[in-house]
C-alpha cells in the first residue's frame, strides 16, 4: 500500500527492538524526533542490508539521497544569497560547491556520527562500508530528504544553523571565499575611502608561525583576524570586516 502523498510505502519492514533503541538515541542527540520513523530508518539503510533481508520488505535509503541532494542545494543556496550580499554569482555558486561536495558531507556526517547508524548488509561492513566516504555523503543526504519529507523545509534550515553553517561562517570554506575581494566590493559601494591591511603581530615559533593582520578603512579600523600566513590572516582580517560592517548597516535600518 503506497502513502499517495510521499510515493513511499507506508511501512518499511521490522526492525528489531536493538535498532529502534538506537534510532532513539540518534534523536536525541540530534535533538529531531520524526513523526514518521520508518523514514528515519529509511534514511541509514543501505542497499546491501536490503539485498541480505529480502522478506523483510525494507527499503534503501537511494531515493531519499535523491531528494536530500536538491533539499541541500536550495537550502544552502537560501543561506548563501541572504548571507554573503557582495557576492557574485560565481563566487556564490563555487561556495556553495565546496560546501555540498563529497568531502564537506563526509565531515557533516562524522561530526554526528552517522556511520555508526548505517544499517548496512554483511558484506559491505567487512570491507568498511560505514567508513567509506560516499556511503556517508549519501546517508547526509538521505538524512536530510526523509527530514523534508517528515516535517518540511524549515526544521532542515534549522538542522543545517546546527551543523553546516557555523562551518561556512567560523572560515571552514575560507579557501574558496576571497573575503579581501568581498569586503574591497563593499567599501567601494560605500565610497568610503582605501582599506589598508597591517601585519600588527606575529607570534609563535619559527615553524608554527602565527600572523596577526588589521584591516582599516582610513584610520578606522574594520577587523583583526590570525593565521598560519600572512595571506590567511589577511582573509579573516577581512572576514570580521565585513561582520562589522553588515552589522552597522542592519543597526541602521533597525534605527
Amino acid at each position: 500500500m503506497m502513502d499517495k502523498r510521499r510515493g513511499l510505502p507506508q511501512k518499511n519492514g521490522t526492525f528489531s527492538e536493538t535498532v529502534k533503541q538506537s534510532f532513539a538515541i540518534l534523536q536525541q542527540e540530534l535533538g529531531v524526533q520524526f513523526v514518521d520513523h520508518n523514514l528515519l530508518f529509511q534514511a541509514f539503510t543501505h542497499s546491501s542490508y536490503v539485498n541480505e533481508h529480502r522478506r523483510k520488505l525494507y527499503t534503501d535509503n537511494e531515493r531519499l539521497e535523491f531528494l536530500g541532494d536538491a533539499v541541500l542545494e536550495l537550502s544552502i543556496s537560501e543561506y548563501l544569497f541572504q548571507k554573503f550580499t557582495a557576492m557574485s554569482e560565481g563566487e556564490l555558486t563555487k561556495l556553495r560547491a565546496a560546501i555540498v561536495c563529497e568531502p564537506s558531507l563526509v565531515l557533516f556526517a562524522n561530526d554526528l556520527n552517522f556511520g555508526k547508524y548505517v544499517l548496512l548488509g554483511k558484506g559491505e561492513e567487512i570491507t568498511g562500508g560505514r567508513t567509506r566516504p560516499a556511503l556517508l555523503a549519501d546517508v547526509f543526504e538521505s538524512f536530510v530528504g526523509a527530514l523534508y519529507l517528515d516535517q518540511g523545509l524549515q526544521p532542515v534550515v534549522k538542522f543545517l544553523e546546527q551543523v553546516v553553517f557555523p562551518k561556512v561562517e567560523s572560515g571552514a570554506f575560507s579557501h574558496v571565499m576571497d573575503y579581501k575581494s568581498q569586503l574591497q566590493e563593499i567599501v567601494q559601494k560605500m565610497n568610503n575611502g582605501l582599506l589598508i591591511y597591517e601585519i600588527v603581530d606575529e607570534k609563535g615559533p619559527a615553524h608554527n608561525r602565527i600572523f596577526v593582520s588589521s584591516v582599516r578603512l582610513g584610520s578606522n579600523e574594520l577587523g583583526e583576524g590570525k593565521g598560519k600566513s600572512k595571506k590567511e590572516a589577511e582573509q579573516k582580517a577581512a572576514q570580521v570586516a565585513i561582520i562589522h560592517l553588515e552589522s552597522q548597516a542592519e543597526s541602521r535600518q533597525e534605527g
